[in-house]
């Protein structure tokens, strides 16, 4: 079953974007790609992203210690905590009022989605940096072929107004409209600028995706042991997942998919997963995915 038919079927159940294509930044297959979702965990790319710009300009160090605190900066004035039942990541709170290094917290954040990892480490980097890694990381081209799920091929800008604004849990923040938003697009930018980011900062963002421990989306119907470098959110009405997905016999592949539906959550992950598998049988062709 082809992409366009597998969001044919869920067409009137919310918002659903693809950005298909090669590592290089060439789409294959794009539908409401420039359409921006609430980003959830996805933003998460974009803080690690700019702390290693942060390592290799020698501003910050990924040994250097951080106090595991949770007491924040809101973007809208105040102070904000994250909440500890809305965080799947046991680990970090384990460690309140210790010392870490941020390499550990940044390991948190990618590979265990941690919420409160990720807050300390943007206060360590800064929203404007989160944001700039971002938003230069954004897919350049004006314009892509969107083919949609009735088949109609129509021309739509990609890239989006994907952005990063306040921390995780910042709900005051959230309250008065200051969101962190992603499109397919963006992600994909920030994907394909991971991809090819040479040095050993790239192969650190590259391996923190990789050991990402929640794999019920792209990589969960590709064959056992495929590399899947990837970031994926959830939240209430939300699943997203985007990644660079290796074959050992086929050129790499950049799938992102972010739903905002009245889905349940399994069913938007077996979406995801399904799109992903068909984007991997045609591996060998991927200008074929329909």
């Amino acid at each position: 079953m082809g992409i366009a038919e597998l969001l044919q079927q869920v067409d009137g159940s919310g918002e659903f974007g693809v950005w298909l294509g090669r590592l290089d930044g060439t789409p294959v297959f794009v539908h409401e790609a420039e359409r921006t979702h609430y980003s959830a965990s996805t933003m998460k790319l974009p803080v690690a992203m700019a702390m290693m710009r942060k390592v290799d300009a020698g501003e910050l160090a990924l040994d250097q210690p951080v106090t595991v605190h949770n007491d924040f900066e809101s973007a809208a004035g105040g102070r904000f905590g994250v909440d500890p039942d809305e965080d799947e990541a046991p680990a970090t709170w384990a460690r309140m009022g210790e010392q870490v290094p941020l390499g550990w917290l940044a390991t948190e954040m990618i590979t265990r989605s941690s919420n409160l990892a990720t807050d300390l480490v943007l206060e360590q980097v800064g929203v404007d940096a989160a944001h700039r890694a971002l938003a230069d990381s954004t897919l350049k081209s004006s314009l892509r072929p969107d083919v949609d799920p009735a088949g109609a091929v129509v021309n739509r800008p990609t890239g989006g107004a994907s952005k990063i604004q306040r921390g995780i849990d910042d709900r005051a923040a959230q309250r008065a409209g200051i969101s962190n938003l992603m499109s397919p697009a963006g992600l994909a930018g920030v994907l394909v600028a991971v991809g090819n980011q040479e040095g050993a900062s790239g192969d650190y963002l590259r391996d923190l995706l990789a050991g990402n421990q929640w794999n019920g989306e792209i990589p969960a119907l590709l064959p056992a042991g495929t590399r899947v470098e990837h970031k994926n959110g959830w939240d209430t009405r939300i699943r997203h997942d985007g990644g660079i997905v290796r074959p050992g016999d086929a050129d790499p592949f950049v799938l992102v998919v972010c739903t905002t539906s009245d889905l349940p959550d399994s069913e938007a992950q077996q979406l995801i997963a399904s799109i992903a598998l068909e984007a991997w049988n045609h591996r060998h062709d991927l200008e074929a995915v329909r």
